[in-house]
């Protein structure tokens, strides 16, 4: 009999035990295809940034003295937003104050980037060095690109 009631007691933890990894899978899974999409972009982003940009923006987006500026301000970032894709991807030529300092040196273009390159770096910067911009979808970068001056 103890035999018997230890089988069935084993039986039931494993069928709780495999209840309960189903349970966990199915809460793992069910993240939005934004949250997804939003950490492949910030993944890949990172890699284009360290390549790209982080000689002169710094590890951190803590800039290069007067020569590159910081990412670090949320406010230049987020009334700029409309056009970060096009500075990624174009450069930049005019001067920009950003925390009350000005800057006059050219940011280079990087015409090889393709859009999703320029959608993926533009969501890392915007949220990393303390911003927290969120998402921004590749076909809306892909727009912006179309727009640019």
């Amino acid at each position: 009999m103890t035999i018997i009631f230890n089988k069935t007691s084993m039986r039931k933890y494993i069928i709780n035990f495999i209840f309960l990894l189903s349970i966990v899978a199915i809460i793992v899974s069910c993240q939005n295809q934004e949250t997804i999409d939003l950490q492949n972009y910030m993944s890949n982003g990172k890699d284009i940034y360290k390549a790209k940009c982080q000689n002169c923006h710094g590890e951190n987006g803590e800039g290069l003295g007067q020569l590159a500026p910081p990412l670090t301000d949320s406010v230049f970032l987020k009334t700029n937003k409309n056009r970060l894709a096009c500075i990624i991807k174009n450069g930049a030529n005019e001067s920009l104050i950003i925390h009350g300092k000005e800057y006059k040196e050219k940011m280079p273009a990087f015409p090889e980037l393709a859009d999703i390159d320029v959608a993926q770096v533009m969501v890392y910067v915007t949220n990393s060095f303390g911003n927290k911009q969120g998402f921004v979808p590749y076909t809306e970068v892909s727009t912006q690109l179309q727009n640019c001056k």
